[in-house]
């Protein structure tokens, strides 16, 4: 199977930053939407991003043009998969839309299409399942923004064919971007099982240690080699789609997460992090603002359980066999950009060290914290 023309349904942050990667790799691109004002919306940033990309001369105004002409909008869903040998789904994050969408795209689009949803936490095999094709049909979970993300996960359902993978990684290849297979379709699959839960769990340490949000944030990026505080991750992500995601991981499976009402109640508040000038911390204005952390601060806290927690969750996706360490430690880097693999950090603060806290955990506060087998393994 051979891939030329791509179809990308859903115009917004993900939909047009995948086309333009698309398009930039020479595939033709149709990117449809269900109103021709959301087309032109996305057509404009196309066209300011890669015009970006020429003012910082990583491509010529020739090149520019021609990718904006590889890209073609249509409203009519029909005509939008007409020539497409992959369509690449990118609606928001709602089961029910997601599956009313595959319902209409089924009907109209030939039998040897390949559907690839872009997800990053909702089940591939149960939306396979709507369709006539589960065997063709894989997720394919690219980061935000698309255009600037290494990392794309690529998961098979349970139906999916080796060949759809083979030709979904080298799709990802082929747009310069790095992919990570997470072998079965498991709630949160590598990245969003390993940071979603991580929140909470810094949302636990804070109230049970009484720490301030910039000593646990300073931590976690100084000792443990995130790029930034896990506070100020998430108001960078977005409090809409941590909880969202939250959601979808306790509804999928109670022992990934142990949701703290923090983050329902800065939701419901309307405290989405950065995009709306609050979050777990105030921002002034929209640009980009870094919190003041700093080493003195991080050793106020011992981040030993948010260790643990990534830990174990790291060590569950070994033991039921959805990756490997090699993997998840390349996903972590890409998604997450640590600065040092997590099973180095383990080994720092020692991997008993973090099963003792763990079983600590579990005796305090339940079951939610037993250590994974393989990390009593590793002892």
């Amino acid at each position: 199977m051979t891939v030329k023309n791509i179809t990308v349904l859903g115009s917004g942050i993900m939909g047009h930053g995948i086309a333009q990667v698309s398009a930039t790799a020479g595939y033709n691109v149709v990117l449809r939407d269900i109103e021709q004002q959301f087309l032109d919306k996305a057509m404009e940033k196309i066209r300011w991003s890669l015009d970006k990309l020429v003012t910082k001369e990583k491509i010529s105004k020739q090149e520019s043009d021609a990718i904006f002409a590889r890209i073609t909008t249509k409203v009519d869903l029909a005509e939008a998969v007409k020539s497409a040998e992959l369509v690449i789904e990118a609606v928001p994050e709602i089961m029910d839309l997601k599956k009313k969408v595959y319902a209409e795209l089924d009907k109209v689009a030939g039998k040897d299409i390949i559907f690839a949803s872009n997800t990053s936490t909702l089940p591939i095999t149960e939306i396979a399942n709507t369709t006539t094709r589960p065997d063709k049909f894989v997720g394919i979970h690219f980061f935000n923004p698309p255009q600037l993300m290494k990392l794309v996960e690529v998961i098979p359902g349970q139906k999916t064919k080796q060949d759809v993978v083979d030709l979904t990684v080298n799709y990802v290849r082929s747009v310069k971007k790095e992919p990570v297979i997470c072998k079965k379709d498991v709630p949160g699959f590598i990245v969003n099982r390993l940071f979603i839960p991580m929140v909470h769990e810094a949302c636990w340490l804070r109230q049970r240690g009484n720490y301030k949000l910039e000593e646990i944030d300073s931590a976690v990026k100084f000792t443990m080699g995130f790029p930034m505080g896990i506070f100020e991750l998430a108001d960078f992500t977005g409090m809409d789609v941590i909880h969202k995601a939250t959601i979808e991981l306790e509804l999928r499976d109670k022992k990934v997460i142990f949701p703290h009402k923090d983050i329902e109640a800065l939701y419901n508040e309307k405290k989405l992090g950065q995009k709306s000038g609050e979050g777990f911390y105030k921002y002034s204005d929209d640009k980009y603002e870094r919190i003041q952390l700093d080493e003195t601060l991080a050793k106020k806290c011992n981040p030993i359980s948010l260790a643990a927690n990534i830990l174990n969750n790291a060590a569950w996706l070994v033991t039921n066999k959805a990756s490997d360490i090699a993997e998840i430690e390349k996903a972590a880097q890409l998604g997450l950009g640590l600065k040092k693999p997590i099973f180095d950090t383990a080994k720092e603060f020692g991997i008993k060290n973090i099963v003792n806290e763990l079983n600590s955990l579990a005796s305090k506060h339940g079951s939610f914290y037993e250590p994974d087998p393989l990390l009593i393994s590793m002892q």
